[in-house]
């Protein structure tokens, strides 16, 4: 092979060597030129609640209203409280945390019936306008409240002197209206269905859901009526004393009489109360007082000795805990106490 020729094959041998370096070093300077440059922004993520929860956020007012709505709701959306349980829902005062939580809900679950006064102020203050509200009492037959015109005393000009000691002090007397309609069993499964309907209607993705969890509580409920109808027959007509008005609906739908000592749990006992509990355990042989777990009044226990009378506890369950089951454990406490009282 000549020379020349040989010259042109080394030429030819050391081509792809070189695009091979011209490729190697095209390829580091671009990943020099990735590793040097600023990260990119991240996209925004979406809030946390809205991505853990397929359903809407809930606000309920205070704690029977609350097991109602966590039982239809189930682990479909996200369910908080307004009043703490426990705390005093008959004169309740909002407060801003309030308002900020209304703020942020989609769905406020209330009992109504003039239970909780002070939500129409408080909403507005919320701001919310697309805030959906649902009354779980809609369409429930009202019992009047006792506070009728006449029971209490009045002053020269026909005014209630005890409505106006109530509103100087914020007592609230419902309008009229007996607003403790979730004490009866049958009203509370009407209750039930009241908040599944509207969750369906505003929320209709989770509509089966809601169907399924109102249907499983309703049917336990139904049961729990039954108990009450068969405890409570022997024993119709009885009359039985609480401490405070909230077991109307409950006597009614049992054959029972209900008589109160006070009619709003903020009001004192007074001597004419304690005449009149007393003359109405001689008229009705009633054979225990019923008073309320948190009730502490020296006079209640003064009056149980004075007549050598039993105290049963009654719990008309504003406080308590959370779970939905806790409404069943309550009210076949009451059923034990009344069926006792009754004997």
């Amino acid at each position: 092979m000549s020379s020349t020729n040989q010259y042109l094959s080394v030429l030819h041998c050391l081509r792809p060597k070189a695009s091979l370096q011209r490729f190697f070093l095209t390829a580091a300077t671009g990943l020099m030129a990735i590793a040097c440059s600023p990260e990119p922004t991240p996209p925004k993520s979406s809030d946390a609640t809205s991505s853990t929860s397929s359903g809407p956020k809930i606000v309920t007012t205070f704690l029977p209203v609350h097991l109602f709505t966590k039982a239809v709701v189930g682990d479909t959306g996200q369910v908080d409280i307004l009043i703490s349980p426990g705390a005093e829902v008959h004169d309740y005062q909002a407060t801003p945390d309030d308002a900020k939580l209304l703020a942020q809900a989609d769905i406020l679950v209330e009992n109504g019936l003039g239970m909780e006064a002070f939500l129409s102020g408080l909403v507005a203050n919320a701001g919310n306008s697309e805030l959906q509200q649902i009354d779980a009492s809609e369409g429930i037959e009202v019992i009047e409240g006792e506070h009728e015109e006449g029971e209490h005393g009045h002053d020269e000009h026909g005014h209630d002197q005890h409505k106006h000691e109530d509103e100087k002090h914020g007592h609230h007397h419902h309008g009229g209206k007996d607003p403790h309609v979730w004490l009866d069993p049958v009203l509370a499964q009407q209750q039930v269905a009241n908040i599944r309907d509207r969750l369906i209607e505003i929320d209709p993705d989770n509509a089966d859901s809601y169907r399924i969890n109102a249907e499983a509580y309703i049917q336990q409920l139904q049961q729990l009526d039954n108990e009450f109808q068969e405890k409570l027959a022997p024993v119709q007509g009885c009359n039985f004393i609480t401490f405070h008005d909230a077991f109307a609906y409950l006597a009614q739908r049992y054959g029972l009489e209900q008589e109160a000592i006070v009619h709003i749990p903020e009001d004192s006992i007074t001597p004419q109360d304690i005449q009149r509990v007393q003359q109405l355990t001689k008229k009705h042989q009633v054979k225990a007082l019923l008073t309320e777990p948190g009730i502490e009044d020296k006079r209640i226990e003064q009056i149980s000795s004075d007549l050598n009378l039993p105290l049963e506890a009654i719990n008309p369950l504003e406080a308590g805990e959370t779970d939905p089951q806790y409404y069943f454990q309550v009210m076949r406490s009451n059923l034990e106490a009344l069926s006792r009282a009754c004997q």
